[in-house]
């Protein structure tokens, strides 16, 4: 006979028998059932100080792993707090399960105390939701929400459980198969789409690979390395995928886009031929789609056929996942070099080596000021390329994935298509709770700190030692960069005075962190240095960085990349005469 349990007991083995290992999150009365038989489970709880906080650790944990984050909250508030990791997920294909409680199922639309219905606020940000209010369907609803935000593209998924339904008695029977109407990934590209990308490949002068995210998820980065070696083709890679190509090969050009180098930039606006792979075309890549790569053929395959064509067209449309399309490409790529049928992409190799020496990635120094560029190259250095760095949102984001060396997959964590201030302390809490032996920074602004730095205090008490870099510039950065440069340096509510109010040292010492300061270059080296030597709690460094400097190269938002600007005086010139 069946031993009849509560539905919150049902609801803890069935994460359990989903493989769950590490729950973020914060009890409250809807969802408070559950956490009894938590007590009891072999899942590690990390008690957060706030839900966004949580949501955002398990951003970072799954895109650190490969696995499903988890992250739970109670309703109404609870769960409302969740809708920015939800919706930043959802923006970056990152596997997420969210797990609510809700008012009982006989409350729900009275208005109830701390109801709200969070199923259809994040219907529009999330791969897939259920309300259970039937105890005997939570381990079918859970089994399918891992399911569902593991498989395809990627994303998160919530289930809310009515209160009633987590008190009831149910039994346990974890579903043996799974039945998904209508949910059919394609990951097998067509033969036809390969065979027709391989003759375009071939036929082409001047081809690129545009490398995206989904490259990342599909844990794709050893195919995309025989593809373009095989090939020869240049490569570069999105704010989404720094990592998924080594960043010492010498056929990476960089990141394009907004802030991408000036050969990345130029390798997509001039090329003939540009291989989209788990990229969806972003507007902080393409600038004006009018003006976008004008003489190009586009090769695009994604897992999901919803972005294929939807901002630019696509002359080779594949469905699939990136590395079978990748492996696939790699076969029929070398069946033709067997038959003496390879590229000829010397010119344009050359053109842009020519580029990119002319134009390299620099930043100005000043003697009595320390740069902020120079902070983080000088981290990425000597932290090295095993470690896990995440960012928030702003200059130092861009200056991070510029100026750190990236050779490994999932070694850089930030919020990409939302742009979530706040995101790099939890995320990189969730990154190191799941990767516990590799090094972790939180590359950070010292305006995103302040909005999530609470955290420190979940670190500190569950032995999570990140270390957190603060590029503490007194601003919020990237917003006083456009008023300089487009509102006439009126600087209207950019001043944040980080250098006075509040002390970030005592700030770390008060969360039982180790706090530091540095605001010399002479002592970049010797503060990081220190940083690394402590692992047994929360570092915080306080880098003191010069105010006015900018993020470059840079196309305004709205302009042409034919636009980029390599300095504010400084506009690139792209001689084709060699093409």
């Amino acid at each position: 006979m069946t031993e009849e349990i509560t539905g919150a007991q049902s609801l803890i083995t069935s994460l359990e028998a989903a493989g769950v290992e590490h729950i973020f999150g914060i009890p409250g009365g809807a969802i408070l059932p559950a956490y009894d038989p938590l007590m009891d489970s072999s899942i590690r709880h990390i008690l957060v100080r706030h839900e966004q906080g949580a949501g955002h650790a398990a951003q970072g944990y799954a895109s650190a792993t490969g696995r499903v984050g988890v992250c739970m909250a109670t309703s109404g508030p609870g769960a409302t707090n969740l809708v920015t990791p939800i919706a930043d997920a959802h923006m970056d294909s990152v596997p997420m399960v969210a797990v609510t409680g809700q008012v009982g199922a006989a409350s729900i639309g009275t208005d109830a105390f701390q109801e709200a219905d969070i199923r259809g606020i994040t219907m529009p940000i999330t791969k897939h939701n259920f309300l259970v209010t039937d105890p005997d369907e939570i381990p079918r609803r859970i089994a399918e929400a891992f399911h569902i935000a593991s498989t395809g593209r990627p994303g998160p998924v919530l289930v809310d459980v009515a209160k009633s339904a987590l008190q009831a008695t149910t039994t346990f029977q974890w579903p043996a198969e799974l039945h998904l109407p209508g949910y059919r990934p394609v990951t097998r590209p067509h033969a036809k789409q390969i065979r027709e990308a391989t003759r375009l490949i071939l036929e082409s002068r001047r081809p690129v690979l545009y490398v995206g995210g989904g490259t990342i998820r599909a844990a794709a980065s050893k195919e995309l390395l025989a593809l373009a070696e095989l090939t020869g083709m240049p490569v570069i890679t999105t704010l989404m995928a720094r990592g998924a190509f080594p960043d010492s090969h010498p056929q990476h050009l960089g990141m394009p886009g907004m802030h991408g180098s000036v050969a990345a930039v130029a390798a997509l606006q001039k090329s003939d031929l540009i291989i989209s792979l788990g990229a969806r075309f972003d507007d902080r890549v393409t600038g004006n789609l009018d003006s976008f790569a004008p003489g190009a053929q586009v090769i695009h395959a994604d897992i999901d056929p919803a972005e294929i064509g939807k901002n630019r067209h696509a002359d080779v449309p594949i469905v699939g996942d990136a590395r079978e399309v990748i492996s696939d490409l790699v076969v029929a790529l070398r069946a033709e070099a067997d038959n003496g049928n390879t590229g000829d992409y010397e010119a344009w190799v050359q053109f842009l080596a020519g580029v990119r020496g002319k134009y390299p990635l620099g930043y100005d120094t000043t003697d009595d000021s320390l740069a902020p560029q120079y902070v983080i190259e000088r981290l990425g250095a000597i932290a090295g390329p095993d470690a896990i760095y995440t960012a928030g949102v702003g200059q130092h984001q861009m200056w991070a994935a510029q100026f750190v060396g990236y050779e490994k997959p999932r070694t850089w964590i930030n919020s990409g298509g939302l742009g979530t201030m706040g995101f790099a302390v939890p995320g990189a809490m969730g990154a190191k709770v799941g990767m516990p032996g590799s090094t972790v920074w939180a590359i950070d602004g010292d305006g995103c700190f302040q909005m999530t730095n609470q955290e420190l205090a979940t670190c500190a008490i569950n032995d999570i030692p990140i270390k957190v870099a603060i590029i503490n510039n007194e601003s919020l950065g990237m917003v006083r960069q456009w008023q300089t440069l487009f509102y006439n340096s009126r600087y209207s509510n950019t001043d944040l005075q980080s250098k006075r109010i509040p002390d970030f040292v005592k700030l770390a010492e008060a969360y039982g962190c180790v706090g530091l300061a540095c605001d010399s270059p002479e002592d970049v080296d010797a503060t990081i240095t220190k940083a690394m030597e402590i692992n047994d709690v929360p570092v915080v460094v306080d880098f003191r960085v010069h105010r006015d400097a900018m993020v470059w190269p840079m196309v305004a938002a709205g302009t042409s990349n034919d636009d980029i600007k390599y300095a504010r005086d400084l506009a690139p010139d792209f001689d084709e005469d060699d093409l």
